[in-house]
């Protein structure tokens, strides 16, 4: 019996790591899956040993956020010395799980990295790191391949895991019908993120955004997809703060961007599944000032939206830094929405985008490499 360790770190790997288990467990019913994740990988039947939101150290201040990032490293070190794990597998995530790889491999481990690390797009100096930490890497975009296979790294391509966690399609007017909207209204979904620092920087946008729409067309309506990693003690003081009536939905961004006109949605995975989805959307990201410079001097991508890059084009518009306010946000939400062209000239190009990431089941195509390593 295969001992297979899952360790993500956020809403999307979660999401990943969550169909990775059910393909697992489609292949050999007799694996036992343990993890790091949330509220679907348990789901999925990955007995969790610890939760996402365990590892947050937001709200901690000086010596006490050194102290919890200490903690969790030997957390992290016993856990890998624990079991006899056949494999460990790293799901996204890279800041923090490319330093666990380092504590699993120290433990004599295989490791296993799915959705690698996006070195095309930041510091191509850690393939040094990934080399030495990660036995193999399994990618989903297929420019990617290339690029590991030219760095001497063992590489899968096994495509895009997005499509295995959204339909093929959805029936608008259901969801409508179930979130409390009606066909003929104005629905926009509100994306801050998945991690609790977004949230806490780009909501706020959001709303101010919101609030700017509905003075131009008081009948719009708003619903916001919270991530499983957002608990509602961050959410609602700043919902509170909105003179818009915003519908919360927990856990079905899909279904929100699916019964919505458009998504206003913070840069991340969530903006593929938006394509994948079909609905049009604007990209945002706004962070600290340092933050910004340091990832302008280490970017080498013209654009940070996974979809214009799969796109290899500017389909979706991507508001930055000073850019990404409530004012611009509704302005280009509005540029979209009015004009009945450039809306279905971006619902073409955003199912294009869904062609170019092939066909479903790279959940089994992964899974069938991970029990391929556990047997040899």
């Amino acid at each position: 019996m295969a001992r297979i360790l899952i360790v993500t770190g956020e809403a999307s790997g979660d999401l990943h790591g969550a169909n990775l288990a059910k393909a697992l467990r489609a292949k050999d019913p007799q694996v036992s899956l343990a993890g790091i994740g949330g509220a679907a990988m348990e789901a999925a039947g990955v007995q969790l040993v610890c939760r996402m939101g365990q590892f947050d150290v937001m709200g901690m201040v000086g010596p006490l956020v050194l102290v919890a990032i200490v903690r969790r490293f030997f957390f992290m070190r016993r856990l890998f010395r624990s079991e006899p794990w056949d494999v460990v597998i790293f799901v996204d995530n890279p800041g923090l799980n490319l330093r666990y790889a380092y504590f699993a491999k120290s433990a004599g481990l295989r490791v296993l990295y799915y959705v690698a690390p996006q070195i095309w797009a930041w510091g191509p100096w850690r393939i040094y790191w990934i080399k030495k930490r990660v036995d193999q890497v399994l990618v989903i975009l297929p420019f990617e391949k290339p690029i590991y296979d030219k760095a001497g790294m063992r590489c899968t391509f096994v495509g895009h895991p997005i499509l295995d966690a959204v339909e093929g399609s959805y029936d608008q007017g259901a969801l409508r019908r179930k979130f409390g909207f009606s066909q003929e209204e104005r629905v926009i979904a509100l994306l801050p993120g998945s991690r609790a620092h977004e949230v806490q920087v780009l909501l706020p946008i959001l709303l101010s955004a919101a609030e700017k729409l509905a003075h131009r067309e008081p009948k719009t309506k708003f619903i916001l997809a919270q991530a499983s990693t957002i608990q509602d003690n961050l959410l609602q003081p700043l919902l509170r703060t909105s003179s818009v009536s915003i519908t919360l939905v927990k856990e079905q961004a899909s279904e929100v961007m699916a019964a919505s006109d458009l998504v206003l949605v913070a840069s991340g995975t969530a903006t593929l599944q938006a394509a994948v989805v079909g609905t049009p959307m604007v990209l945002f990201y706004r962070t600290s000032a340092w933050e910004f410079w340091i990832a302008s001097f280490f970017l080498r991508v013209k654009w940070i939206g996974l979809v214009n890059l799969v796109a290899d084009r500017s389909i979706v518009p991507e508001l930055l830094q000073d850019e990404a306010t409530g004012q611009r946000l509704s302005e280009e939400a509005l540029r979209i929405l009015e004009d009945p062209t450039a809306y279905a000239e971006m619902r073409r190009n955003l199912a294009q985008v869904r062609d170019a990431l092939g066909a479903p089941g790279a959940s089994t195509r992964a899974a069938e490499r991970v029990l391929a390593v556990c047997r040899a």
